[in-house]
């Protein structure tokens, strides 16, 4: 890919990554604990889908914000190639 290949964030918006990374970081080690301490497999069940959640929450924003900087940045100098890459990205996102 052409141009530009860094992303640019807020000292704000890496410490709002990093608050969510933690936590969902913090819920994968409660995970581990609760196999490991036998828990009932329905709460363990419920615990992984919040984390599923948490990480879908983040990749969505993330994904918003490249839309709307690192995009938007690739197309305005004219390097429409980035399209490509995008789709690539969302098809990648979307398989289940």
């Amino acid at each position: 890919m052409k141009g530009n290949t860094t992303a640019h964030h807020s000292q704000e918006l890496k410490q709002q990554f990093d608050n969510r990374l933690a936590r969902i970081e913090g819920q994968v080690k409660a995970i581990r604990r609760m196999i490991d301490e036998d828990v009932y497999c329905d709460e363990v069940l419920n615990q992984v889908t919040s984390v599923m959640a948490a990480l879908n929450g983040i990749r969505l924003l993330i994904l918003k914000k490249h839309i709307n900087s690192c995009v938007r940045e690739q197309l305005m100098e004219g390097h429409t190639e980035v399209v490509d890459e995008l789709m690539k990205t969302i098809g990648r996102m979307t398989k289940q």
